[in-house]
């Protein structure tokens, strides 16, 4: 380590500063390509996305999203900013909405979008033409190509995905229209008793003269119709089946692909509930299938590696035989089209949601299974980022609750030759869709954590980078904030040059505001010790270097001369429980430097003068009522870099600190045209004049889209009125009806330091409710959040297997007498065990879950605990040793 000593000249700017690093990306040729996993590299791409379904991108590089809701979004891949370009009407209920798109494979001259969705006003879905030009969709052009019903009495599964294969044919995946629950208990939903139509998929998937349950194909013509093509399922004068059906015996395709070289088509059909074998059947399957030629595929009477399913007379109870794959019939009441059915044919791929013998890769867990793109290496393509040739004819199938993307690759006659996980170290949430660009980069389109609206929800591009890396330059400093003299620790040792070459490292500074001074030199090693003397506001830089000279930099905010003030709960303590309706006391304590402290027993102790009168009234406290524990630490992108940097030091979210506020921001420039564009230049450039005579430093650290995400959640905050606030170090806080977490955050702005600016100090608790949510949890394992209309708040934790567990951290054992948890089972039911400090810690109670036929009617389980004192952490652990997988839901949960 060096040691420098600094003494520059005083002078004073406002930081709005960032302590992220910048990556350049240079690319280059290799003479021998050798797939080297560290050179896959995830950009973000595009934000601010509401239930994303699935993207599109045309040969020119346009980037479309549909959103759920019935929003058309282009993406500018340079900015990362989303822009709405079209709206279509529509229902979301029951899982409906805008749930299909393609383009047409002439998009680049006629401009022809196809969208598939749900109309508030019909029964059904629409397959629909609209023209795209000058940036918007035009409404008014729209083409009503085809549309088929479903009933919306009861739930579920719409499916939703389209694709052009290679000779001109559309394809659209659509769901069996039928509800999976209640007496079905996790089978196959084939209820034939009077008035039950909606849960019988005879109805639909297995009736060759439905549309529901299926994989169409239809050419689309020019004037708006379609035609069918030859080697569809059915003959074309529909006298057997419909004739634009291609593949029957679906249960919920709802991500499609088709090979643009070979035209097989593959889906993910995501599978039933069941957690084992049983008398009507076999467990649930979710499957990736091909589709070489026309064919059924057993739903509902087969499944897997054509599994069959009992035959069961739900008015009775009866359990006949299953049938032969070879010779399947429908005898439905509810049947419609021909008796006799094509013979059943296995999937490619099928998995439970436990552990696969057959395919073992595949883990275990929730199961919703997606089928991407297969891609092709084009030796011919110029391109420094498509993917290597060890991946040419590789499909990509994608699973959204397991969070994983898995390389299946296909021998010369597309048979399965060997699966492996894509990119396990890199964290993909919830993939919904996969594409290829033009020039061989993969973009994922992620969901985000958990089914409705969510801050996460992002599209990703996985770039291979060839040639030479730049390296990347993390300037790390302790001690960056207090009172001269001032001792600063500076280290450089994060950096990375991903080629693995050595780096040369030279660290500078200059003092802020200082137009005409030159960076001074610290040192050129990777750590160094620098003290400053005089009071100001300093830039410190690293810049990295590898052989080649390609550099990188990182720079970080020096404050001399003021010291953070600490800010501290003395009442309530995180984890507490509070009660709705009631106030929340509260009481303080500031220690600053400079100001004194609020402490009596410090300032008589450690010889620290009191803090003066006024500072009650710079001492705010807001109770912020949560959606959950998981909501109070989630952030949207943009909110986590603003984290990470030191913008907080000056801006705050509802008062004006040394800065304007993150809600006087946005009400000035969110409607102005091209503000936000013009915010993130100022935030990357600097400015002085804006706001008044404080200046704002350059962040050329961040990427263009980082600092777009940080502007864009900037321009997002508006003034919440409901949240209460007061001032002082000790006071109380009226809380509504709340029935969520609570979040009590006290912000302490100091006075400063002659020309230093204020710095704030922050303390907050979080309080829990004594009914909370099960998705609240602080640590979730073996189950995930899913969404339901039946469900409090919307979402329930499901796919539960054995030894999956709930861990609620700081728990007030202190009375506790019982929990009592919303529970549903249509699966295999099983014990909820509570323990104490580990999953495998003291048994304070344990209660059955008892199978109720149903994986949504939520009955409430009351579990005594034994007598306990102190504070600890909680697990609800749920167990069922012979039946590992598909136990139990458990949507809330109260504390007694």
């Amino acid at each position: 380590m060096s040691r420098f000593h600094a003494s520059p000249a005083f002078s004073f700017l406002v930081i709005f500063a960032a302590l992220v690093s910048s990556p350049i990306i240079r690319g280059g040729r290799l003479s021998a390509e050798e797939v080297n996993i560290s050179r896959f590299e995830r950009t973000v791409v595009g934000t601010s996305l509401a239930q994303p379904m699935e993207i599109e991108i045309s040969p020119d590089g346009k980037i479309f999203v549909i959103e759920l809701g019935g929003t058309l979004k282009q993406i500018d891949p340079a900015t990362g900013v989303a822009t709405e370009v079209g709206k279509l009407s529509v229902t979301t209920a029951q899982e409906n909405g805008l749930i299909g798109m393609a383009l047409d494979p002439k998009f680049k001259d006629n401009g022809w979008i196809y969208l598939q969705y749900s109309p508030p006003d019909f029964s059904g879905q629409y397959i629909s033409r609209f023209d795209f030009h000058d940036g918007r969709l035009n409404l008014a052009s729209e083409k009503r190509l085809f549309s088929y019903e479903e009933q919306r009495r009861e739930c579920c599964h719409h499916a939703g995905s389209m694709e052009f294969g290679p000779d001109g044919n559309l394809y659209i995946g659509t769901g069996d229209n039928t509800n999976p629950f209640n007496d079905s208990q996790g089978f196959a939903p084939i209820d034939q008793r009077d008035d039950r139509g909606p849960w019988d998929a005879l109805r639909t998937a297995g009736n060759t003269k439905s549309y529901n349950g299926k994989v169409l194909r239809i050419r689309p013509e020019a004037d708006g119709t379609y035609s069918i093509p030859d080697g569809n399922l059915f003959p074309k004068d529909g006298s057997i089946g419909h004739p634009e059906i291609y593949v029957m015996g679906c249960r919920n395709p709802w991500r499609i692909s088709v090979d643009q070289k070979t035209g097989y088509l593959y889906w993910g059909d995501v599978g039933p509930d069941a957690g084992s074998d049983g008398p009507r059947g076999p467990r649930g399957y979710d499957e990736v299938n091909q589709a070489r030629t026309a064919g059924n595929y057993g739903w509902p009477l087969f499944i897997g590696n054509n599994y069959a399913y009992s035959m069961v007379d739900f008015k009775t109870g009866e359990i006949g035989p299953p049938q032969n794959p070879e010779r399947p019939v429908n005898e439905s009441v509810n049947n419609s089209g021909s008796r006799e059915l094509p013979p059943a044919q296995p999937a490619m791929i099928y998995y439970p949601a436990a552990q696969s013998s057959e395919f073992p890769e595949l883990g275990s867990g929730g199961r919703t299974a997606c089928a991407g793109p297969v891609y092709h290496f084009d030796k011919s393509l110029e391109s420094d980022t498509k993917f290597p040739a060890a991946y040419d004819s590789t499909l990509f199938a994608f699973e959204w609750s397991r969070n994983w993307i898995m390389a299946v690759h296909l021998d010369a006659d597309s048979n399965v030759q060997r699966i492996e996980p894509f990119l396990p170290g890199m964290k993909f949430t919830r993939p919904i869709d996969i594409q290829f660009a033009g020039n061989g980069a993969m973009y994922v389109l992620e969901y985000g954590e958990t089914w409705g609206m969510n801050p996460d929800a992002q599209l990703v591009r996985i770039d291979y980078m060839r040639g030479n890396r730049t390296p990347v330059a993390v300037a790390k400093v302790t001690g960056g904030v207090g009172r001269e003299p001032l001792v600063v620790q500076l280290s450089g040792d994060a950096s990375t040059d991903k080629d693995g070459d050595s780096l040369t490292y030279r660290w500078t500074y200059v003092k802020s505001g200082d137009a005409s001074a030159s960076r001074k030199l610290i040192a050129e090693t990777a750590s160094a010790e620098v003290v400053f003397d005089q009071p100001g506001v300093y830039t410190v830089e690293l810049e990295v270097k590898d052989p080649s000279g390609a550099s990188n930099v990182s720079s970080a905010p020096v404050i001399v001369g003021n010291s953070r003030p600490e800010v501290v709960f003395l009442k309530p303590l995180d984890g507490d429980f509070f009660t709705p309706g009631q106030p929340v006391e509260y009481q303080v304590v500031v220690r600053d430097r400079e100001d004194g402290t609020s402490d009596f027993e410090q300032a008589e102790e450690d010889d620290w003068h009191l803090i003066e009168s006024q500072a009650p009234s710079r001492i705010f406290v807001e109770a912020i009522a949560m959606a959950n524990l998981v909501d109070a630490k989630a952030q949207s992108p943009g909110l986590t870099l603003i984290r990470k940097s030191d913008c907080l030091n000056c801006h705050a979210t509802n008062r004006r600190l040394v800065g304007p506020s993150f809600v006087e921001i946005a009400d000035k420039y969110r409607d102005q045209p091209h503000q936000l564009e013009k915010s993130a230049q100022r935030v990357r450039d600097g400015s002085t004049g804006v706001w008044g005579k404080i200046g704002m430093l350059p962040h050329q650290q961040h990427t263009e889209s980082e600092v777009m995400q940080m502007v864009e959640y900037v321009f997002s905050v508006t003034a919440d009125k409901s949240n209460p606030t007061s001032q002082g170090f000790a006071n109380s806080l009226p809380i509504g009806d709340v029935s969520s977490s609570l979040k009590l955050e006290a912000t302490y702005t100091d006075l400063g330091r002659d020309e230093i600016p204020a710095l704030i100090g922050t303390g907050s608790v979080v309080l829990r409710s004594r009914h909370v949510q099960a998705e609240a949890a602080d640590q979730i394992q073996g189950t995930q959040a899913l969404g339901s209309a039946k469900a409090e708040g919307g979402k329930f934790m499901g796919a539960i297997n054995h030894d999956a567990f709930l861990k609620f951290d700081g728990i007030t054992l202190d009375g506790l007498k019982a929990i009592a948890a919303q529970v549903a089972s249509a699966g295999a039911g099983g014990t909820i065990e509570i323990r104490r400090g580990k999953p495998d810690g003291e048994l304070i109670g344990s209660g059955e879950v008892k199978v109720n036929g149903s994986w949504e009617d939520f009955y409430e389980l009351e579990i005594p605990l034994a007598e306990n004192t102190g504070r600890d952490a909680l697990f609800l652990v749920f167990k069922n040793e012979k039946n590992r997988g598909g136990l139990m839901n458990i949507d809330s949960i109260k504390f007694r």
